[in-house]
């Protein structure tokens, strides 16, 4: 399976999740294991017998098994793979109610947040080298080579438009934003470009390059707000069409382009590069060829502004062994760096050096908030685009995964000034 995983849209007839050989050793291994996992957590984990197992008291989050063999056949077979795809299929649920409410998805962020804070207190050598024979590997079928990378971002950014306007915000901004006390959504997505164009010093005729660029909107306001020439490449051919279309009906299209274009192709001199989360999409193979294209683009003593999830060095080496239902549904071929992988980098194989950051961690879990309970209040609107149940349930636990992660602080995401050297 894992040597000839392909990255494509999510087949909604769900061949993953047909029917799979049972393997009772397994399934009780990871039962026990399971139990002895959560046996001294604030949390609860009910079977349909009505055993209750952890030591969760009233008002804290509980997990309940619908379907404890798939449950623990999914989980004991393919570790964090089965736990999602167990998910998608039912067998486990979070909250009083099996429903796409806020309230259970609310329950469902509580539980994951508890077992993440866990995950990180167990977090030895030992406990890697285990994970490591545990853990599926990468498939060799999604690594980022240009072909590879173009499949593994349409398979995400190509679902249709209109899914991504059912959550974002106005400006189709997909990435964390940066609140402050009485931000909206639309506000902290603002304040999150402003800061990343700061970094970069960004202003009237800069010449910009936007690694990454998504929907448009930071590009976008580079150009209306700063009067800076952009130039945007994406991967995604929605994207793109997205993007332009913006930038013409807002009489930007003088001002603002956007090319279908990788960035390891692209040529040009900027005076300054940013890229906002689009690196976690790079793969580490690729890291230091993305690094160097970056300080390629850019002129001597110009900067750059990065936005970047990150996870601890330790955790980052030992995901490279561990995929999971995101790699396989979410993001194919994605790999999150540390910042000290990114500074041995910078130092070992570029002309940059790293002058600034910034930690939005509280905000990524803010946003993906937002975004989870507009996409729940959206579910007509979701499904009405073609997309399942199966679909909803996915995408719900996509959010209240990574807002778990972020708020356990399992994960981070920082805002990074880098400059190139002025002189060789």
């Amino acid at each position: 399976m894992r040597r000839t995983e392909q990255a494509t849209q999510v087949n909604l007839n769900w061949p993953h999740l047909r029917t799979v050989r049972r393997n009772p050793l397994r399934a009780k291994l990871a039962e026990r294991l399971f139990r002895w996992t959560v046996r001294d957590l604030p949390l609860s984990v009910t079977l349909p017998d009505g055993t209750r197992f952890g030591k969760g008291a009233a008002g804290d989050p509980t997990l309940t098994v619908n379907d404890p063999e798939v449950f623990f056949s999914r989980t004991g077979r393919d570790r964090s793979l089965g736990f999602g795809e167990a998910y998608l299929l039912g067998a486990w649920d979070c909250g009083k109610s099996p429903l796409l409410e806020p309230a259970a998805a609310d329950e469902l962020v509580a539980w994951l947040a508890v077992y993440s804070e866990h995950l990180k207190a167990m977090e030895t050598p030992l406990y890697y080298r285990l994970r490591s024979l545990l853990h599926l590997a990468h498939p060799l079928s999604q690594r980022n080579s240009e072909e590879g990378a173009l499949a593994n971002v349409q398979a995400h950014y190509d679902l249709n438009g209109r899914l991504f306007e059912t959550f974002l915000d106005e400006a189709m901004i997909y990435s964390s934003a940066w609140f402050e006390p009485g931000d909206d959504l639309a506000s902290a997505q603002r304040r999150k470009v402003d800061g990343i164009l700061d970094l970069a010093q960004v202003g009237p005729g800069t010449r910009l390059l936007d690694i990454g660029s998504g929907f448009g909107g930071l590009a976008l306001r580079a150009a209306s707000e700063r009067r800076a020439d952009v130039v945007g490449l994406t991967l995604s051919e929605s994207q793109l069409e997205y993007a332009s279309t913006r930038a013409r009906n807002a009489g930007l299209d003088g001002r603002v382009g956007f090319l279908l274009e990788d960035f390891r192709r692209h040529r040009g001199v900027y005076d300054a590069v940013v890229s906002v989360e689009m690196i976690e999409a790079v793969g580490s193979e690729y890291w230091v060829e993305y690094f160097q294209a970056v300080e390629r683009h850019l002129k001597p003593g110009g900067f750059f502004g990065l936005q970047v999830i990150t996870f601890p060095h330790r955790r980052m080496l030992a995901a490279k062994k561990d995929f999971s239902w995101v790699d396989r549904y979410i993001f194919p071929g994605g790999e999150l760096p540390s910042l000290r992988e990114i500074n041995r980098i910078l130092k070992a194989h570029t002309g940059m050096e790293m002058v600034a950051t910034r930690r939005l961690s509280d905000s990524y879990a803010e946003t993906l908030r937002q975004w989870r309970v507009r996409f729940v209040e959206a579910h007509d609107a979701v499904t009405a685009l073609g997309f399942d149940e199966t679909f909803c349930r996915l995408w719900v636990l996509y959010f209240a995964y990574f807002e778990a992660g972020f708020r356990s602080r399992y994960c981070d995401v920082w805002q990074v000034g880098i400059r190139k050297n002025a002189s060789p």
